[in-house]
């Protein structure tokens, strides 16, 4: 009867959180600020290049094509540290931040669009 039974690995004393090995280290500030802020500059760069070089009248498509450039380096950007720990946070900042500078670029290029 032993041999109807396949050899299965008993179930961890502490639970399957603790087999799956030591917790990682929390991600330090300077990783985090690197992570969000290389997004934030891109966007930064990207809407001032949308301002200098589009037609105004294709500067709300441009703007959207740019946030979700944005959108897909924030995702990159975050899972490129590793880090399950804060990562809803991270990419919700990392968003939000992209989401205002484009908006306040936007609005400022609307401004100067009116008056011409």
């Amino acid at each position: 009867m032993s041999d109807d039974i396949p050899d299965t690995p008993l179930p961890h004393a502490l639970g399957p959180a603790a087999a799956a090995g030591a917790a990682q280290p929390p991600l330090p500030r300077w990783a985090t600020a690197l992570s969000i802020g290389s997004v934030w500059a891109i966007a930064l760069v990207l809407g001032v290049l949308i301002g200098s070089l589009s037609h105004p009248a294709a500067y709300a498509s441009w703007l959207s094509l740019a946030l979700a450039v944005c959108a897909l380096l924030g995702f990159v950007s975050q899972l490129a540290t590793q880090q399950k720990d804060g990562f809803v946070t991270r990419l919700a900042a990392t968003l939000t931040g992209s989401f205002v500078i484009l908006g306040v670029i936007g609005a400022v290029l609307a401004l100067i669009a009116g008056l011409r």
